[in-house]
């Protein structure tokens, strides 16, 4: 783990607004990433979370505000030398072609969906591509094709072509998307390895679901409405009180085991009424006039 006194700044944003169709969807907006630091960002949707994304990656310009990313400010800096050093994992990966797994890792040093043409990977970028492959947990799986796979198996190859360009900076949008239960775990544990592998690497992780933020979430940003509710180390950021006020809605969140879980808070059942004496019968009914019983 780097020291937090020697961290370099990886990512920057200053009191960032962004407007589309005259309609403000970001208000004022700022957090700091440093290096080896692992950032989730959540909230409802329509929160801006994409948004922020897009100006990590160097996608998106801000409208007014600053974004540094890597040391270059958007707006002052040529963006595809920029975006060779950021890795980006979507699993609605674009990908048409029946393409093998190893050449879909290859692609991640040229920045394309398919094999460029006339491209031709050098010797070490093939060595590369097949130890990240193994290193994720497809060993054996360098010659099936991207059709064949299961979601999960997907989700760890474009992990691959992330990494295969040594980034600085990883994005992960929604990593989970379409993800049973075990292979949302399997990729959580992959996503837990890299903090050990490549204790530099920063990350920044887009998701709704507490359930869904790997053990080596170090810090959090909170969105609601395109303002910030609340950021800084996890521990501190995600609070029940957080979480309810962001998604507008009471919810209990709990931490066991480096996991997190989020549940709906419950009003506890009212007390049961008194119930109302039973009506008298008519044989326990006396009448006192004149002694007699009516």
């Amino acid at each position: 783990m780097i020291p937090q006194q020697t961290r370099e700044t990886v990512l920057e944003l200053r009191d960032v607004t962004y407007r589309r169709v005259e309609k403000e969807i970001l208000h004022g907006v700022g957090f700091r990433v440093a290096e080896g630091e692992h950032w989730a960002l959540l909230g409802p949707n329509g929160a801006g979370k994409s948004t922020i994304l897009g100006f990590c990656g160097a996608v998106t310009h801000p409208t007014s505000g600053t974004v540094d990313v890597l040391g270059g400010r958007l707006g002052r800096v040529e963006l595809q030398a920029l975006r060779r050093m950021i890795g980006h994992v979507n699993p609605r990966h674009p990908l048409r072609s029946p393409m093998r797994v190893r050449d879909v890792v290859l692609t991640g040093l040229t920045g394309t969906i398919e094999t460029p043409p006339r491209w031709r990977p050098e010797p070490a970028d093939l060595k590369k591509a097949d130890a990240l492959i193994a290193d994720l947990g497809l060993s054996g799986k360098a010659e099936e094709r991207w059709p064949t796979l299961s979601q999960g198996e997907r989700g760890r190859t474009l992990i691959a072509r992330a990494l295969i360009g040594e980034p600085r900076l990883l994005l992960l949008d929604e990593p989970s998307t379409g993800l049973d239960v075990a292979a949302r775990e399997q990729l959580l544990e992959t996503i837990d390895v890299l903090t050990g592998t490549r204790p530099s690497l920063a990350s920044v992780l887009v998701t709704h679901h507490l359930e869904e933020l790997p053990t080596s979430t170090t810090h959090a940003l909170l969105l609601s409405e395109g303002r910030v509710v609340a950021s800084g180390p996890v521990a501190s950021t995600l609070t029940t009180q957080n979480i309810t006020t962001t998604f507008a809605h009471p919810i209990q969140v709990h931490h066991n085991d480096g996991r997190w879980t989020a549940r709906t808070s419950r009003p506890q059942n009212p007390p049961l009424s008194t119930p109302h004496p039973p009506a008298p019968t008519l044989l326990s009914t006396t009448l006192t006039a004149g002694g007699k019983s009516a």
